[in-house]
């Protein structure tokens, strides 16, 4: 990776992209502290309400989401990234407004979320559309695990400050922080020097053909369908997941918003060293047999979480397995995410990747919308274990729905 590392560092543009991610991913790890707290403790939210609001800002992504895709493929994509990032600060930095003025309540927090997420869709599909016309495509794997370093780094760092915030200066104003982020994150990605083909405007061509082209593309490809397919499971069930979570930690456990802003930070330590190995283990493994081997370690991580919650005990022992649980969880992420970026960037042609991305990205983020609200539903009739359980089967199937495809030997050498 040394060698790819220097010839990145020469690519024109690379740079003030990655800071901008580097600095939107620190304020959101912040957020995802923040906000869980402001919904349970602050806002005195139910495990359905939870997942309500949690499901406020995927949905979006189910309304939107193939839209947006094909729009992207239309129109130039820094411009549209710039304003989808300055929406973003804007939509966070109502909510410790509204707080101060005495106006925030759990619905209004679940609009603001809404548009937050119309905001993200088009945003995500933009700057995942974007990078491969920054970055020379045999860079991709590189480019994308540098990205996951600092995401991971984040992770780190972001959700332990976010808990010592939030016991400083409350939720909302730690909310602030990521407002401000995704501002500087519009500034710097202004500054990226980059040539995007006209031929993405088509004028003559129809919304509803280009859609159903991104639809083909990502479902008709041997590779590409069973890794969307899984992929969208993941997405089901990793949103149950952290809906019961956060109540489960919170609520029933009793447990600081320090020590549940430590247990996701050890997430993002792993994370990071997952990240650091993706690119070696892609070329050494493959890219295909990588996303399987990580995909098979989140039961594992959420099966220990299970059990914890089945023994019902607040002691130093279940809180440290859920420390070792969000550790392996972390590391299966950091190894699995920049090869199956990688993997999509580089068999999608570029004038297809707005669709591709926001195809792949409406089903995940909708899945997700319907983990949030079924997560906390199944909490409320049959409490933590049972929900815990139903994720890990999930878990289980989107590893199935991998290792049983032509998945296996994509990216093998």
């Amino acid at each position: 990776m040394g060698d790819d590392v220097t010839t990145l560092r020469r690519v024109p543009g690379f740079r003030p992209y990655w800071t901008a991610a580097t600095v939107s991913a620190f304020g959101s790890a912040v957020s995802a502290v923040a906000i869980p707290v402001l919904v349970v403790t602050v806002l005195d939210a139910t495990p359905v309400e939870v997942g309500l609001v949690n499901a406020a800002q995927f949905v979006p992504y189910a309304l939107f989401g193939l839209l947006i895709g094909a729009s992207v493929d239309r129109v130039p994509r820094k411009p549209l990234l710039v304003w989808a990032s300055i929406l973003r600060g804007v939509c966070l930095g109502t909510i410790p407004l509204l707080w101060w003025a005495g106006l925030l309540d759990l619905w209004v927090t679940a609009a603001v979320l809404f548009l937050f997420g119309v905001a993200s869709v088009a945003g995500f599909a933009a700057t995942q559309s974007l990078l491969p016309r920054i970055v020379p495509r045999p860079l991709l794997t590189a480019a994308n695990a540098r990205v996951d370093q600092s995401d991971a780094a984040a992770q780190t760092v972001g959700p332990a400050l976010g808990g010592v915030l939030v016991s400083i200066v409350t939720a909302p104003v730690a909310i602030a922080l990521d407002a401000i982020s995704y501002l500087v994150d519009a500034v710097l990605v202004a500054r990226i020097r980059v040539v995007e083909e006209t031929a993405l405007r088509r004028p003559g061509s129809k919304l509803r053909s280009d859609i159903a082209d991104g639809l083909r593309w990502t479902y008709g490809h041997a590779t590409l369908a069973p890794l969307a397919l899984s992929t969208h499971l993941w997405f089901l069930a990793n949103a149950a997941a952290l809906t019961v979570f956060a109540t489960f930690a919170l609520r029933t456990l009793a447990l600081p918003a320090a020590v549940y802003g430590g247990i996701i930070a050890v997430g993002g330590v792993a994370t990071l060293l997952g990240a650091t190995a993706a690119p070696w283990l892609g070329t050494r493994f493959g890219a295909g047999r990588t996303i399987i081997a990580a995909r098979a370690a989140y039961p594992v991580a959420w099966a220990a979480v299970t059990l914890a919650a089945v023994a019902a005990t607040t002691g130093p022992a279940a809180v440290a397995v859920l420390f070792v649980a969000f550790a392996v969880h972390g590391a299966a992420a950091g190894c699995e995410n920049a090869n199956e970026m990688s993997l999509r960037q580089s068999v999608t042609p570029d004038a297809l990747l707005g669709r591709t991305n926001g195809t792949v990205r409406s089903a995940n983020r909708t899945l997700a919308a319907v983990g949030a609200i079924g997560g906390g539903a199944v909490m409320t009739v049959a409490g933590d274990g049972v929900a815990l359980a139903a994720v890990t089967v999930v878990f289980v199937a989107a590893v199935l729905v991998a290792a049983c495809s032509p998945l296996r030997t994509a990216g093998a050498r």
